[in-house]
């Protein structure tokens, strides 16, 4: 930054650099006053001195904040824990200095020693640097650094949500130099050494380096307010900018309040020591725009430190930052300007607020550095432009506290005497921790012991005193007392009496008469007892804070304790609470709820949509296609078009052949999410409308952006040609049309205008949304040498990242990305042909995960890695099976910060990935490879070979065919439909309905025109030695043909429905007197139930397979033809031929013809009934009577056989077992009603059973001898239905051979 100013001699306008070391919002203003301090303390004596003095102190303040503060301190400025001797002194620790033994040195060298530095003032600090003891083999390998403004209430210096271990030395010379990750103010510093020398003891030398620091303390008792008022009585601002830095021991109080009269207010508090934020910049008197937005920031702000406040607001846009934790947001409601009356308040409610806003305590604390818009308010307090007649005493310095916390971690206590003998037990203190269980006392009476601790979040005493015999009394009070906050507990007992009371309310007091007798032992042990003892407490330990300790109603004299003269202590830290809330900032995302303990913080994820350690990975689909994909068909399913990205799932309409629905309720951005991703999206049907930018469109649907015509207008054809739409001559006819551009989209208002035409009326429609195919999932790049990558900008993934991609290659190694920083680095690489791994540095060391797969990788197979890194845990995940997972450490660096570009492929002298890779997905961002690709040499957009992955997707028998961005499953030679042809192709026939389907006629192609999706359906050789016919049917009528073949000879085949519901299979193919007939009298097969069948044939040989049962084979007799001659049409339902039939078939089977459904019909690659139902397939297809498309004769697609103790068919499936509700049962293991009821059942069965088993002897007696070859496997079958064919004993039928032709 630069400021300029004019020397007004000589008229020359002088630059001069202006130093950046201000945190503050406003430095310049801050700067002046910097400048003003130090031109006065040299006493300027005439202008021209004071202007040479302005520019010398102007030179004097250094450009960075990097200063050694330590060095020209003075040897008292220096203090430690002790010295171990006279030349070891604290004084001696400066850096690089050889005075005295060269450095300090205390006398004990255990974990209570520190070194201490008295900065004078308060100095901004932003690195630190030690060096061992000089000469010598003392040094300190890992230090904490603490700090404070008065040398009390010490603050551990935190980074990465941990309290920091900074590395040391490892010798006596070397400077070992951190730069803090943020810059501290403070006066005082404070090393606390935790390793050191293995051959020596602790050895130091330190230098603190920062810069100047000064800022306008103001004191509030909790009476006074500041008020500041405006120029103007009414102020309508459109932008904000207010900051402030405050500290406070209370967890309640306003810090700032301004309202208008018109319901605008902004106001921020703390509130349960978390600060709340209020903005409201209008609702209007309806109720339908609501205005109030809250938002909370922050934990744990009553621990005597400062806290910095930045609000920054333009329109409806805030960023709300405390402590460097920025939130930015969007108010709610609909207006941008904040109407404020009169002023704004600082450290409580204004005189002039609202009754309504009343009830709010004051702030009680210490505020500096309050800027409102460009306004410095603590300077015009100090320069008394402002009133503050409210102060009782008004005071420009922060006044100390006298509280003198103490930590406990896991292993700590705090031994301090009491009266002994006494015959009354009074304990009060003030604890805060996040642990629900603990020990926050435990002491030792004459004849029994008596221990306070939090048990589930509540405080519970128990009391067990042996005098004549044992008693024991327990009492509790509280709830949800691990919650961080302070809260106190006061315990009084006495003879035959003991009260609790929690945080000083009267209505959590529990008073108990005991039957006993009290005398101290006048030894008490805080946060921790572990002595062994014959009644040890119930809990060990705890972990968290106490102060304002009182025994016997005395206040603990902890600095006492400190100097060691009175109490012990063991592992504590004496004037310091560290207690850390983990979840502020919340690293639980999408909602997820964070709790926590005093070491770690979980998160719950029900009811978010998203799953993970952090809540950080959805666990929908990004889009239609994705589902579609992983065999779902149409339906309605959750999508999440980002991922783990911030908007979150919804649900959407999935068409898996055509276009996607969007409900109307998911919000614009979704929705818009959604738009781009897709290939093609368009409203159903849409004057002006507004898209997701609020930016205006002047073109209805069927025009184009700048048109401004309806589709009537750019056709020349609307009702009327004055007028460019049909609305516009109020006419009765509409102006419909598509909204085709993705960018516009999606519609969120309409506005229509009409001027000068009363009476008009008009019926406005916007259609759904519909979407189709996903350009994400596809978007794919090739690379094709070992030296091509494509570059993308630098990864931010600092706490929570995921990475998603698939990948195919037929090299067995290569890196698929990286991203580098100085130090940190993240990497996703092939390192075997069966090995994926993931490796990164956030700080703390490598961290590799790989996960190995049970086949190569190197197959040109689609192969999914999923990789997740966030504070909790690092996943890698091989297509969907193969996972590691490894958990973050305790403590450590938890930001991966990364500055060079993405590089997908190869980069740094790896080795380069050859393959292809598609769908990268970034935390939740598909990167663009295709749109890469295009500029990169040595890449290709796209990826070819889908189907050898996919094509297994096609099913019964649909051809994959590959396109650009995926594939799609060609169904025309199947019988099936859909993405996957699966879908079932049927039609429901009435009585004379029938599908009649020619092949090729005697003169060669049939007369039709266009033959263009003919061709696939018309055989290539007129004589067969091989067919296969499949299809599905269900009826309740008999009898009737289902499907008849013939030929321009005598043969044909036919599958009929005889009579008595059973089928027959005929096959005449030349040769022999009598067709070849298939019998299949075991069951009734018009039972209105779906039954497959399949036949199929390959010379002599017959293969038959129903519905589930194994596939039985036949045999043509050695007279008959092994070729089908001349095959000429396909009958379905009903047969209505010329030429020379089969009389058996007419006179038997053809009236009245076939009712109910076939499904799924198929000859060889023939499909006449898909053919007939389907408009856009041109075939030499004919249709008589009424054709219904239904499914109503499929059945499912696999099923498994089944065995013949659980066959249906099988009448000796005894014993089958079946299961029972084990609740139910009684205890004694018989449930009686149960026996009784099963006894009744099992007579009734029997009964059936008996009746079925004559009934089905009956129906399948037999009835004559065979006349044509028995079945393949019949002898050695188990029963009847193993073999499931047989032969017909019926009848012996001729063949008329005079032509004849029927008219049925």
């Amino acid at each position: 930054m630069r400021y300029l100013t004019k020397k007004e001699s000589d008229g020359v306008l002088h630059q001069m650099t202006w130093p950046p070391q201000s945190p503050k919002l406003n430095p310049i203003e801050i700067f002046w006053d910097e400048l003003d301090r130090r031109v006065k303390e040299k006493q300027p004596t005439s202008a021209q001195h004071m202007w040479e003095l302005l520019q010398d102190c102007w030179k004097s303040i250094p450009g960075k904040c990097d200063e050694a503060l330590a060095t020209p301190l003075s040897h008292t400025a220096f203090t430690s824990s002790s010295v171990y001797s006279s030349g070891y002194g604290a004084g001696y620790a400066k850096l690089n200095r050889r005075g005295g033994a060269g450095g300090w040195s205390p006398v004990d060298t255990d974990h209570y020693q520190w070194l201490q530095v008295d900065l004078g003032t308060r100095k901004q600090v932003t690195s630190i640097a030690t060096q061992g003891r000089y000469s010598s083999s003392d040094w300190t390998m890992q230090y904490r650094l603490l700090y404070s403004d008065t040398g009390r209430n010490w603050r551990p210096y935190l980074q990465d949500g941990n309290i920091w271990a900074f590395s040391g030395n490892s010798n006596s010379e070397s400077v070992v130099r951190h730069d803090l990750q943020h810059a501290v103010i403070t006066r005082y510093v404070r090393i606390i050494p935790l390793e050191w020398s293995k051959e020596g003891r602790i050895g130091l030398r330190v230098e603190v380096y920062g810069c100047s620091y000064w800022a306008d303390v103001i004191n509030f008792e909790g009476q006074g307010v500041i008020s500041y008022r405006f120029k103007m009585k009414k102020m309508k601002i459109l932008k904000d900018v207010i900051s402030l830095k405050f500290k406070t021991t209370a967890s309640n109080g306003v810090l700032l309040h301004g309202e208008g009269q018109q319901g605008d207010y902004i106001s921020l508090e703390l509130k349960r020591s978390k600060l709340l934020l209020m903005i409201n910049l209008g609702s209007n008197q309806y109720g339908s725009i609501l205005g109030h937005t809250s938002v909370t920031s922050g934990s744990l702000l009553d621990d005597d430190h400062w806290h910095s406040v930045i609000i920054e607001r333009y329109r409806r846009n805030v960023n709300f930052t405390l402590d460097r934790h920025t939130q930015h947001f969007r108010t709610n409601g609909e207006f941008d300007h904040l109407d404020l009356d009169y002023e704004i308040s600082f450290g409580g409610m204004p005189v002039s607020a609202k009754p309504s806003s009343g009830g709010r305590e004051n702030f009680v604390g210490c505020m500096e550095g309050i800027t409102y818009n460009g306004d410095n308010i603590t300077n015009l307090v100090k320069r008394k432009k402002i009133d503050t007649s409210s102060f009782r005493n008004l005071t420009f310095s922060c006044s100390e506290t006298h509280s003198f916390p103490v930590f406990f971690n896991a292993t700590s206590f705090l031994r301090l005497p009491g009266l002994q003998d006494s015959d009354t037990l009074s304990v009060s203190l003030s604890f805060r921790t996040w642990n629900p269980s603990g020990l926050l006392f435990y002491t030792a009476l004459a004849d029994g012991v008596v221990e306070v601790g939090l048990t589930e979040g509540k405080v519970t005493v128990y009391i067990n005193v042996a005098q004549k015999k044992n008693t024991r009394i327990d009492i509790s009070s509280g709830s949800g007392l691990n919650d961080g906050q302070w809260h106190n507990v006061y315990l009084h007992a006495l003879e035959n009496y003991a009260m609790l009371t929690i945080d000083g309310d009267e209505a959590s007091t529990v008073r108990t008469v005991i039957p006993i007798q009290i005398r101290t032992g006048g030894q008490y042990y805080f946060g921790g007892y572990f002595l062994r003892t014959n009644t040890p407490p119930a809990q060990r330990s705890f972990q968290g804070c106490m102060q304002l300790i009182h025994v016997d109603d005395q206040l603990a004299d902890l600095v006492a304790v400190e100097q060691g003269n009175m109490g012990t202590f063991e592992n504590v830290s004496l004037d310091m609470c560290a207690i850390i809330d983990r979840c502020v900032p919340n690293h639980c995302e999408h909602g997820g709820r964070c709790t926590q303990t005093w070491d770690s913080f979980r998160c719950s994820c029900n009811g978010t949509g998203y799953t993970g350690a952090t809540c950080h990975t959805s666990v929908y689909e990004q889009s239609c296609e994705e589902y579609k994909h992983l065999g779902k068909t149409s339906g309605t399913y959750w999508i999440d078009p980002d991922g783990s990205g911030p908007v979150g799932p919804f649900k959407v309409n999935c068409n898996m052949t055509g276009k996607s629905t969007v409900p109307p309720k998911p919000t614009k951005q979704k929705i818009h999410l959604t738009i781009m991703a897709s290939d093609d999206c368009v409203p159903s049907e849409q004057p002006c409308f507004l898209s997701l930018a609020n930016e205006r469109h002047y073109y209805w649907g069927g025009s184009g952006p700048g048109i401004q015509k309806c589709a009537c207008g750019i056709e020349r054809n609307c009702t009327d040609p004055k007028y460019y739409c049909n609305c516009d001559a109020d006419q009765t006819r509409e102006d419909a049309g598509l909204l085709v551009y993705k960018d516009h989209l999606p519609v969120s208002q309409v506005v229509v205008g009409d001027t000068n035409r009363a009476g008009s009326e008009a019926k406005l429609t916007v259609g759904p949304l519909r979407c189709q195919g996903d350009g994400n999932y596809w978007n794919a790049a090739s690379f094709n040498t070992p030296a091509s990558y494509l570059h993308f900008p630098t990864f931010q993934g600092e706490t929570s990242a995921d990475i998603s991609f698939y990948f195919k290659t037929s090299s067995s190694y290569g890196v698929f990305l990286e991203n580098l920083g100085n130090a940190d680095f993240i990497r996703l690489e092939l390192k075997a042909a069966t090995v994926v791994s993931f490796s990164f540095d956030v700080g703390n060391g490598l961290v590799e995960l790989s996960v190995r797969s049970s086949t190569p990788l190197n197959d040109d197979q689609w192969h999914r890695v999923v990789a997740e890194r966030n504070v909790k845990e690092a996943v890698l995940q091989l297509d969907g099976q193969f996972k590691e997972v490894r958990p973050a450490p305790p403590q450590g660096h938890t930001r991966l910060e990364l500055y060079s570009q993405l590089y997908v492929g190869a980069s740094g002298g790896q080795r380069g990935f050859l393959g292809c890779i598609r769908a990268l997905k970034m935390n939740g961002v598909t990167l663009d490879l295709e749109e890469r690709a295009k500029v990169t040499p040595g890449v290709k957009p796209g990826c070819s070979g889908h189907c050898t992955s996919y094509g297994q997707h096609c099913r019964n028998g649909g051809q994959c065919m590959e396109k650009y961005n995926g594939y799609s499953c060609d169904c025309t030679l199947t019988a099936y439909d859909g993405p996957f042809c699966t879908e079932d192709v049927g039609g429901y026939f009435e009585s004379g309905t029938l599908v009649r389907y020619d092949f090729l006629p005697e003169g060669g192609l049939p007369a039709i025109r266009d033959v263009k999706s003919l061709s696939p359906l018309l055989p290539t050789e007129g004589n067969l030695t091989q067919e296969e016919l499949v299809f599905s049917f269900s009826t309740s009528n008999t009898p009737s043909i289902l499907v008849y073949i013939s030929s321009r000879t005598q043969d044909y085949l036919a599958v009929v429905l005889r009579h008595n519901g059973t089928l027959q299979i005929r096959y005449s193919l030349g040769g022999l007197r009598e067709p070849f007939t298939i019998d299949l009298d075991q069951r009734n097969m018009a039972n209105g139930q779906p039954h497959h069948i399949n036949i199929s044939r390959q010379e002599r040989n017959i293969r038959l397979q129903l519905d589930h049962y194994p596939p039985v084979s036949y045999t043509l007799p050695a007279g008959s033809d092994t070729k089908f001659n001349l095959v000429k049409t396909i009958f379905l339902g009903k047969v209505f031929e010329t030429g020379q039939i089969d009389p058996v078939l007419i006179e038997k089977y053809n009236t009245p013809g076939f009712v109910g459904c076939l499904s799924r019909v198929q000859f060889n690659n023939i499909a006449p009934l898909k053919a007939a139902l389907r408009s856009g397939i041109v075939a030499p297809v004919t249709t008589q009577g009424i054709l219904v498309e239904s499914n109503c004769g499929a059945s499912p697609l696999t099923i498994s056989p089944m065995a013949a103790a659980n066959d249906p068919w099988h009448l000796d499936s005894a014993g089958a077992v079946f299961p029972f509700n084990e609740e139910r049962v009684s205890r004694d293991g018989v449930d009686r009603n149960a026996a009784i009821i099963g006894g009744i059942i099992a007579v009734v069965i029997f009964t059936i059973l008996c009746t079925l088993v004559f009934l089905i002897r009956h129906m399948f007696r037999h009835k004559g001898s065979y006349h044509t070859n028995e079945a393949k496997g019949a002898e050695s079958a188990d029963c009847a239905d193993a073999a499931i064919i047989v032969n017909d004993p019926a009848f012996t039928e001729t063949i008329d051979e005079s032509k004849k032709e029927w008219f049925i």
